[in-house]
C-alpha cells in the first residue's frame, strides 16, 4: 500500500474491471421478430431441453432451411450466415432464397452462358472481338448486383421500448410486439419489421427496403440490359446468316 492509501495498480484494475463489465454487458440486438414465431421457437426449445427432440428429418421446409443453411441463426424468416459480434447480418439469406438459387441464378448463368458460347466467343460469329468485353462485365454486373440484393440486410429494426420510440410519430405494431418508425412495415413471410419496406421479390429472394433498395434498382436494370442486349445478339447473328 502506498503512503496516500492507495493500492499499487488499483486505478488500472478498477479500469479493467470496469471494461470487462461494459463489455459483459453488451448484448446481441434483439430484432423485432414475430412474437409468435418467437413463442413457437420457445416452445421448441423447451422441447429439446425436455428431452423430447424431434426427428432430424421429418422432411418439412424447416429442416430444408436448416440443413442447406448450415444451422445458421434465425432472424425471423431470414438466416444470419455471417454476422458482426453486436448480431448485425454481413451476409444474410432471405426467406425465398431456394427460388433466388435455383431459378433467378440459373437462369441468368445457363442462358448467358449459351449466348456466350454459340455466339459471343465463337470465332465464327460475325460479331466483332472487342464485343466479349462488353457482354461479360454486363453479365458480372448483375450477378454482383444480385447477390447485394439478396445477401444484403434490407433494414431489419430492432424492438424498442415506449421511452426509445419517444414522440417521434411511431406506431405500434402487433405482430412484433413493439413500435415500429414511419415507413417500416411489416413482413410477413421474413416475419421481422423492415425499415421503408416495399415488397418481397422472390426473384431475388428476400424482402426489399431501405437497406437493399439501391442494389434492387440496379440489379433490376442490369438483368434488363442483359436480357435485350442478348436478345440483339442472337437476332443479329441470325439476321447475319449465323447459324
Amino acid at each position: 500500500m502506498s503512503r496516500n492509501g492507495k493500492v499499487p495498480g488499483g486505478d488500472e484494475f478498477a479500469r479493467t474491471s470496469e471494461s470487462t463489465a461494459a463489455l459483459s454487458s453488451r448484448r446481441k440486438k434483439q430484432y423485432a421478430v414475430s412474437v409468435r414465431w418467437e413463442r413457437e421457437m420457445e416452445e421448441e426449445e423447451s422441447r429439446r431441453r425436455e428431452g423430447r427432440k424431434k426427428t432430424r428429418c421429418t422432411c418439412t421446409h424447416e429442416d430444408f432451411h436448416t440443413l442447406c443453411c448450415c444451422g445458421a441463426r434465425r432472424i425471423g424468416g431470414m438466416f444470419m450466415l455471417m454476422e458482426k459480434r453486436d448480431g448485425s447480418p454481413v451476409v444474410i439469406a432471405g426467406p425465398c432464397w431456394p427460388f433466388c438459387t435455383f431459378i433467378t441464378l440459373p437462369l441468368i448463368v445457363v442462358l448467358s452462358g449459351l449466348v456466350s458460347y454459340f455466339v459471343v466467343l465463337n470465332r465464327e460469329s460475325p460479331l466483332p472481338w472487342w464485343f466479349a468485353f462488353i457482354y461479360f462485365p454486363i453479365l458480372g454486373l448483375t450477378l454482383l448486383a444480385l447477390f447485394c440484393v439478396s445477401c444484403r440486410d434490407p433494414g431489419l429494426l430492432e424492438r424498442v421500448t415506449d421511452e426509445e420510440a419517444g414522440h417521434g410519430g411511431w406506431f405500434w405494431n402487433e405482430q412484433v410486439g413493439s413500435f415500429r418508425p414511419p415507413g417500416a412495415m411489416y413482413c410477413r413471410e421474413c416475419k421481422v419489421l423492415i425499415q421503408d419496406y416495399d415488397h418481397l421479390c422472390p426473384w431475388t429472394g428476400t424482402g426489399i427496403g431501405k437497406g437493399n433498395m439501391l442494389a434492387f434498382k440496379v440489379f433490376v436494370v442490369m438483368v434488363n440490359v442483359l436480357c435485350y442486349l442478348s436478345i440483339g445478339v442472337v437476332a443479329f447473328a441470325l439476321l447475319s446468316g449465323f447459324a
